[in-house]
C-alpha cells in the first residue's frame, strides 16, 4: 500500500500558473472576517457600544472608527502587495481592541442585544484572540530574526 504524503504549505493548483498556498488562503479568509466585522460596526453600532470602556469617551465614535480600521486591514490582507504589513497591522489591531473584550469580561457587560459570555466563554474568546494574533503574525511572515526596520523598509518599497 502506497502512503500519500502531502505538505500543508504546498501550493494549491487552480489552473495554469495559478498557485495559492495556505498563507494566502488564511490571509483572504482573515481579510473577509475583518471586512465583515468592520461592516457590522456600521450596520449594528448599538450592539458594540456597550463594551467600549467609558474612559474612552464616545462609544459610537470608537465603534465606527474601529470599523473603518477593520475594513482597511481586511482589504490589506486580501491584496497580495499589502499582505505582510496588513498581517502586522491585524496583529496590532487585535491587541489594541482587546481592552473592550477585557472590559466586557471584568464588568460582566452585556452586548447590545443583551447577550453575554460565561466565564468559560471569555477564556475561549481570549484564546481565539491570541490565536488571531499568532495567525496574523504568521500571515505577515514574522520571524524572530525580523526587526521593525525590515517592516519599515518593505513599507517604503510598497509606496514607491
Amino acid at each position: 500500500m502506497q502512503m500519500i504524503r502531502t505538505n500543508f504549505l504546498q501550493p494549491i493548483q487552480f489552473g495554469s500558473g495559478d498557485e495559492m498556498d495556505s498563507r494566502q488562503i488564511f490571509s483572504i479568509l482573515g481579510g473577509m472576517f475583518f471586512i465583515y466585522a468592520g461592516v457590522m460596526h456600521f450596520t449594528d453600532t448599538s450592539w458594540f457600544e456597550p463594551i467600549v470602556p467609558p474612559m474612552f469617551g464616545s462609544a459610537t465614535f470608537w465603534v465606527l472608527a474601529s470599523g473603518v480600521v477593520e475594513i482597511i486591514v481586511g482589504l490589506g490582507l486580501i491584496i497580495p502587495k499589502t499582505r505582510e504589513i496588513s498581517g502586522f497591522s491585524s496583529a496590532i489591531l487585535l491587541v489594541i481592541l482587546y481592552p473592550a473584550n477585557l472590559y466586557m469580561w471584568i464588568g460582566d457587560i452585556e452586548l447590545g442585544d443583551g447577550a453575554s459570555l460565561s466565564p468559560i466563554g471569555h477564556v475561549i474568546r481570549l484564546l481565539f484572540q491570541i490565536g488571531g494574533i499568532m495567525l496574523s503574525l504568521w500571515i505577515a511572515g514574522w520571524s524572530r530574526d525580523k526587526s521593525i526596520f525590515d517592516l519599515t523598509q518593505q513599507f517604503i518599497q510598497i509606496r514607491k
